[in-house]
């Protein structure tokens, strides 16, 4: 398993996790695959996975609730499973920590595709700091009114007080930090922050845009009716 990317995957119907348990373990992953929410909190608290799938609707502690334990203590990726697009519990999802969903029925391609371009931002969030310093590469402490972001040392401090972000919401304001004053589309950053190829689904970015402006500052981060987004400079 050292050698393997790790899953934990929490799913109550029986098909559905045996299946994808062996559809993930097909394309190479490892997983341990548990029914409950209780289960799968002791599972992460004691394999330490590289990435967490978590059905919403679990019995015993709820996808939801279990990914706020988890953001408590960890940022690894976390991917929740909901078997409606339209259901509020994928905004709750993403409001706990959620960094993407999947709704049931999934493909086993598209879900390995996900897992694969969750891990892939992560990974250059920790390691990649020439990529994620956006465009040509540029380093050092950019500074916007009170925020100062570190693109080499990958920190965030606010009137000189660390910020913690989860590595999606680092990426983000990495985006917002390239182009200060510009207008950045909800397309565009589903592109470059969630690696998305396709059409991906909007409110994913506006819960993170949310998440960030609560943490770096509700004025920071301006909408653009109609267009997007801009980070102030």
């Amino acid at each position: 398993m050292a050698d393997q990317t790790h899953v934990l995957f929490v799913e109550d119907d029986d098909v559905i996790r045996e299946a994808t348990q062996l559809a993930l373990e097909r394309n190479g992953f490892a997983v341990t695959a548990m029914p409950d929410g209780l289960s799968g909190l002791e599972a992460f608290r004691s394999q330490r996975p590289d990435i967490a799938l978590l059905d919403v609707m679990v019995p015993g502690l709820d996808g939801v609730s279990l990914c706020r334990r988890i953001r408590d203590e960890s940022t690894v990726p976390v991917i929740m499973v909901s078997a409606r697009a339209d259901s509020i519990d994928v905004v709750l999802g993403l409001e706990a920590g959620a960094d993407d969903y999947v709704t049931k029925p999934f493909d086993g391609a598209v879900l390995v595709a996900r897992i694969r371009a969750v891990l892939r931002r992560f990974g250059h969030a920790s390691g990649d700091r020439a990529e994620a310093a956006g465009p040509g590469g540029a380093g050092g402490v950019l500074t916007f009114g009170d925020l100062d972001v570190d693109t080499d040392g990958m920190e965030v401090r606010r009137a000189g007080q660390p910020v913690a972000l989860t590595p999606t919401e680092m990426r983000l304001l990495l985006e917002f930090s390239s182009a200060p004053g510009t207008v950045l589309s909800r397309d565009r950053l589903l592109e470059r922050v969630w690696d998305y190829g396709w059409g991906g689904d909007t409110r994913v970015v506006d819960v993170h845009v949310q998440r960030l402006r609560t943490k770096i500052g509700q004025d920071r981060i301006e909408t653009v009716r109609g267009f997007g987004y801009k980070l102030k400079a």
